[in-house]
């Protein structure tokens, strides 16, 4: 609606998950954003996609009100043990911080 803040800024990330690691994965990225969410002023929300074809393929994205937003929260006390539990479980990451350039409602 009308007045409502519309990010410009997005974090998005393809994470491929060690086998059997699925569902610790899914509870430490939670735990990410949930922190993000309460923690971080500016973050705006997070979602978080498992692939229906490759079961350990998972993207996520997620709104910022701005980039310096994103950079708070990536250098936030909090940030690195939540993400390195993260990073424990994955065989890769790849995180990409995007601008919108279009959108459609």
């Amino acid at each position: 609606t009308k007045g409502d803040i519309v990010s410009s800024v997005y974090t998005h990330g393809r994470w491929v998950v060690k086998p059997g690691k699925e569902h610790e994965f899914v509870d430490a990225w939670r735990e990410l954003a949930d922190w993000a969410m309460t923690e971080v002023p500016g973050a705006m929300g997070a979602t978080l996609l498992r692939d229906h074809e490759q079961s350990n393929v998972f993207i996520s994205f997620g709104p910022w009100h701005d980039l310096e937003a994103v950079e708070a929260f990536r250098s936030a006390l909090g940030f690195r043990e939540r993400f390195e539990r993260l990073r424990m479980l994955v065989e890769s990451i790849q995180l990409e911080t995007l601008d919108r350039v279009a959108s459609v409602s």
